[in-house]
């Protein structure tokens, strides 16, 4: 068996070798891995700044810093769990739909072969093609969604898809079990109050920023309760983090998260049953120093930790309940 583990930066510097994630082998070959890596190259959902397309690319590069042991969760993802990178999704750049099948298709082969979907957009319209392939697997899951935007208009310039309405056709497509969906770091200035209407139909429960700030932590992972009891997909759009701290993404909004909640309110995610995620929206071309892709890099790292850790507890939990040291 392949040892599915960062090089050694003692041997190999960080700047050295061809860019993947964490500098974690590459491979096709799903068989045998727990999670896998997945880039997605498409920005042709995009209604304002382009660019997140070279979003993967950048990310592997800045993830390269990273080293595999997080002293927060107490855990070495790669001790536990088998990872690579497995390259990237050939999409389609000027066709949404036909990408969205490839994409579909990409995800299905991961999870057919028992693999986790870690995705790297992209832009967020993205998340719609992962979903239907995680609902082919496992029915309807719950979401942890970070984001400064619902992403639940109806349309735009009469069109069905786009990085604005993932998550409104996710819930008509019945990929999403709303009763455990949680949406955090909402803000920002909308069209009218009715912008909200579709999630308050669908009793979906979304955290402002505002509320982050005013109510601390601990009270948002009170709210984070909700998704558990079943498997749940993470979607991270970068504009959640407020843009003194992730400056290079397509639509900007002041007044979100900072960086250290960001990490914080994934770690809080231990215990709960990861079976997909993605982070998306970075656009290298409107990123500062890098600063942007790092911090989406930190947050794929902590995606796995927490996968790692919740492995951990498992065995924990299951050596308890059959009386084993």
């Amino acid at each position: 068996m392949p040892d599915f583990r960062p090089a050694d930066s003692f041997r190999s510097p960080r700047f050295a070798q061809p860019a993947t994630f964490m500098r974690l082998p590459h491979t096709r070959e799903l068989p045998g891995l727990d999670a896998a890596l997945l880039g997605i190259p498409f920005d042709g959902g995009t209604s304002y700044r382009t660019g997140s397309r070279f979003g993967p690319r950048d990310i592997r590069q800045n993830s390269s810093l990273i080293r595999p042991y997080n002293p927060v969760l107490q855990v070495s993802p790669f001790d536990v769990l088998r990872v690579a990178d497995v390259g990237d999704v050939d999409v389609n750049p000027i066709n949404i739909e036909d990408t969205y099948g490839r994409v579909e298709q990409a995800v299905v082969d991961v999870l057919n072969a028992g693999v986790v979907p870690v995705c790297v957009g992209g832009d967020h319209s993205l998340s719609l093609p992962i979903l239907r392939a995680v609902n082919r697997k496992h029915g309807p899951v719950g979401m942890v969604h970070f984001d400064s935007h619902q992403d639940m208009w109806e349309e735009y310039f009469g069109n069905k898809y786009f990085h604005g309405t993932p998550f409104r056709r996710a819930v008509e497509e019945k990929l999403l079990d709303t009763k455990r969906v949680i949406q955090i770091g909402i803000r920002g200035p909308v069209y009218a109050d009715s912008d909200f209407d579709f999630a308050r139909k669908h009793g979906i429960r979304w955290v402002t920023a505002p509320q982050v700030a005013q109510e601390g932590l601990d009270w948002i992972r009170e709210q984070m309760l909700v998704v558990r009891g079943g498997p749940v997909y993470l979607s991270f759009d970068i504009d959640g983090v407020d843009p003194a701290f992730a400056p290079g993404t397509g639509t900007p909004e002041v007044g979100g998260l900072t960086s250290r909640e960001a990490l914080e309110l994934v770690r809080a995610l231990v215990g709960v049953q990861l079976v997909g995620a993605d982070v998306v929206e970075v656009s290298p071309p409107y990123d500062q120093a890098g600063i942007t892709s790092m911090l989406a890099a930190n947050i794929l790292f902590e995606i796995l930790s927490v996968m790692a850790a919740t492995r951990l507890q498992q065995r924990q939990d299951s050596r308890r309940s059959t009386g084993k040291p």
